[in-house]
C-alpha cells in the first residue's frame, strides 16, 4: 500500500495546491512543498525499513490488483533497489525544484504546481509499474502536465514546448508499438495475453522481428535520455522552460529513460540488443563528444548546462550496453549523481539571473568580488560536473569507462576525452562568469537564506554520493544482477569498430560480423555461455531470482 501512496500523495498534493490558491500564492507553494516533503520521507523509510530485511529476492516490495484482466493488464507496482534509488531521487529533487522556483511563476501558482506535481506522481508511477500497460500509462501521464509547464517558460516556450512535446510523442508511439507487439507474440505463444513484466520475460520472438521491437523500446527511450541524434529537443527545452521545469526535466525525466534500457530493453531482447549493442555505444560516444562540444559554442549559461547534460547523460548509454556489473553500477550512479549536478546548477543559473536580468555569460565577469556565497557553490558544482575525484559525478563515469573499456577500449577512450572537454567548458564559465574584473559594475545581494539551505543541502547529498557511495551500490547490486540474469546467455557487444558499425548498418541491422540477421545466430539458447567476450552475469548465484535460475539452468 506505501508503493500506492508514492503516487497518490503528490496527486492529492497538486490537487491541494491547486485549491490552497484561495490563501495566495504562497499557499499553493507551502502544500506542494509539503506534499513532496512526504513522499520523500516516506521514501526514505522504505529505504531503510526495507534495506533491514536484506532481502534477496525480486522485489522489496510490491503491491498488486487486476485492472483489466480480460486484457491481461494489472495494477501491478513492484519496488527493488534500481527503482527505490530513483523514487528518493525523484522526490529529492521534486524539493528542489518547488524552493528553487519559490519566487518565480507569479502567474496563476496553483496550476503551475498542480502541473509540477502532477508530473512527480507520472514519474514516480514509471519508476514502480511493473505491467508493461501501466508503465507506458504513467510514461505517457508525466508528458501532458510536463507539457503545460512550459506555459511559465521563455520568450520562446511555445516552439520549445511544441518540439518537446513532438519528439517524445513519436517516441512513446514506437514504443507502444514494440510493446504491443510483445503482447501478441507472447499472447499467441502462451495462449495467455497479458503485459506482466515477469511473464513476458524469455518470449520466444522470432530474431528479426525481435530486433525491430527491441529498436522501438529503444527509440522511447533514447529520446527522452536524449541520446544523439534524437537530441535536438533538449536544449531549447531546457533553456525556454521555467527552473522548476528545468530540473524536473533535465534531473529526474532522463533518468526514467536510463531505468527503461535496465529495465526492459536488454532484459526483454537480450539478443537483439547484443546485435545493436556496437551500434549503441558508437551512438553514446558520439553523443558525449557532441555534447560537449555544442557547450563549447554557447553564450548563454542556461543552455551551455543543458548541452552539457547531453554530454554526461550518453556515459548512461553507454554503460548499459556494455552491460557487466561493474559498468551497469556506474550508471546507477551516474544517473544520481547527474540529477543532482544539473538540479544545482540550474537552480545557480536562476538564482543569477534574478539578480543580474541576464544569462549572457558576455555581459557578466567579476561576480565573485559581489557575491562570494554563490561563486564558491558555482565552482564546487562546475568541480562536479567535470567529475572532480571525490564528488558524486567521478564514481559513476569511472566504473562506466572501466566497463566499457573491458569490451571496446577504443570507445571508452573516446569516451574519456569527453571528460576533458568538459574540465574546460566547465571552468572557462567560471572564469568568465565569476573572476576577472567586474566592467559592468555589479552590485548583487548574495545567497538569501532559502538560497543557501538549498544548496548547503545539495552540496552534502552530492559529498556523500562521492564519498560514501556504498550505500547506495549495496541497494542497487541484487537488482542489477537480476537483470543481468534475465538476460544471461546473450552475449555481450565485441570490441566495436568504425567496420563493425558501417557493416551492421549496410546489411540492414545484421550480426557483428556484418551476416544478416537471417542468417545471424539468433537466441541466448544458441550463444555459447562461454565465449569470447559474452555477457558474464553471476549465472549459479543463489540469490538471483527463480525466473533467473531456471533460465540460466537450461542455458547450461
Amino acid at each position: 500500500m506505501m508503493l500506492v501512496l508514492l503516487i497518490a500523495i503528490p496527486v492529492v498534493g497538486g490537487l491541494g495546491a491547486w485549491a490552497a490558491a484561495r490563501w495566495g500564492p504562497d499557499g499553493s507553494r507551502w502544500v506542494s512543498l509539503a506534499a513532496i516533503a512526504a513522499n520523500l520521507l516516506l521514501s526514505l523509510a522504505l529505504w531503510a525499513e526495507l534495506l533491514q530485511e536484506s532481502s534477496s529476492g525480486q522485489w522489496l516490495a510490491e503491491f498488486s490488483i487486476p485492472w483489466v484482466p480480460q486484457f491481461g493488464i494489472g495494477f501491478h507496482l513492484a519496488l527493488d533497489g534500481l527503482s527505490l534509488l530513483l523514487v528518493v531521487l525523484t522526490q529529492l529533487l521534486g524539493c528542489v525544484a518547488i524552493v528553487a522556483d519559490w519566487h518565480e511563476a507569479p502567474e496563476r501558482p496553483a496550476f503551475f504546481h498542480l502541473n509540477l506535481l502532477l508530473t512527480l506522481a507520472g514519474v514516480t508511477g514509471a519508476l514502480l509499474a511493473i505491467d508493461l500497460f501501466l508503465f507506458y500509462f504513467f510514461w505517457e501521464l508525466m508528458l501532458v502536465p510536463a507539457f503545460l509547464l512550459f506555459l511559465w517558460g521563455g520568450p520562446r516556450r511555445l516552439q520549445a514546448g511544441v518540439k518537446f512535446i513532438l519528439f517524445t510523442q513519436a517516441g512513446g508511439l514506437l514504443m507502444l508499438l514494440a510493446l504491443l507487439g510483445l503482447y501478441l507474440i507472447h499472447g499467441q505463444a502462451a495462449g495467455t495475453y497479458t503485459f506482466e513484466y515477469t511473464a513476458l520475460l524469455g518470449t520466444n520472438v522470432n530474431p528479426t522481428l525481435a530486433l525491430w521491437l527491441m529498436l522501438g523500446l529503444f527509440a522511447g527511450f533514447a529520446v527522452k535520455l536524449p541520446a544523439f541524434p534524437v537530441h535536438s529537443w533538449l536544449p531549447d527545452a531546457y533553456t525556454e522552460s521555467p527552473t522548476a521545469g528545468a530540473i524536473v526535466l533535465a534531473g529526474i525525466m532522463t533518468k526514467t529513460a536510463g531505468y527503461g534500457l535496465l529495465r526492459f530493453v536488454v532484459p526483454l531482447f537480450p539478443a537483439a540488443a547484443l546485435s545493436f549493442a556496437p551500434v549503441a555505444m558508437g551512438l553514446a560516444v558520439i553523443g558525449i563528444l557532441y555534447g560537449a562540444w555544442l557547450a563549447f559554442g554557447q553564450t548563454d549559461i542556461r543552455r551551455l548546462v543543458a548541452c552539457s547534460s547531453i554530454s554526461h547523460m550518453g556515459f548512461v548509454l553507454l554503460g548499459v550496453f556494455a552491460w557487466n556489473e561493474v559498468a551497469l553500477t556506474g550508471v546507477v550512479v551516474q544517473m544520481l549523481a547527474h540529477g543532482l549536478v544539473i538540479a544545482a546548477l540550474f537552480a545557480l543559473v536562476a538564482f543569477l539571473e534574478r539578480r543580474t536580468g541576464t544569462r549572457e555569460i558576455a555581459r557578466l565577469g567579476g561576480l565573485w568580488s559581489t557575491a562570494p556565497g554563490l561563486g564558491a557553490v558555482a565552482l564546487f558544482f562546475a568541480l562536479a560536473l567535470l567529475g572532480l575525484p571525490g564528488l558524486a559525478s567521478f564514481l559513476g563515469e569511472f566504473l562506466i569507462l572501466a566497463g566499457a573499456f573491458s569490451k571496446s577500449p577504443l570507445l571508452a577512450a573516446l569516451a574519456a576525452s569527453g571528460l576533458v572537454f568538459s574540465v574546460i567548458y566547465a571552468l572557462w564559465l567560471v572564469q568568465r562568469t565569476f573572476q576577472g574584473p567586474n566592467r559592468a559594475g555589479w552590485r548583487l545581494a548574495d545567497l538569501a537564506g532559502h538560497e543557501a539551505a538549498l544548496a548547503a543541502a545539495l552540496v552534502v547529498f552530492t559529498l556523500w554520493l562521492g564519498l560514501f557511495p556504498q550505500p547506495v551500490i549495496d541497494t542497487a547490486r541484487q537488482a542489477l544482477r537480476n537483470l543481468q540474469g534475465y538476460a544471461a546467455g546473450a552475449a555481450i557487444a565485441p570490441q566495436p569498430t568504425a567496420g563493425t558499425l558501417a557493416r551492421f548498418i549496410a546489411t540492414g541491422f545484421g550480426d557483428q560480423s556484418g551476416r544478416p540477421r537471417s542468417e545471424a545466430s539468433p537466441g541466448p539458447s544458441q550463444i555459447g555461455g562461454h565465449a569470447t567476450g559474452c555477457w558474464q552475469p553471476n549465472l549459479r548465484s543463489s540469490r538471483a531470482p527463480a525466473l533467473a535460475r531456471r533460465r540460466q539452468g537450461e542455458l547450461l
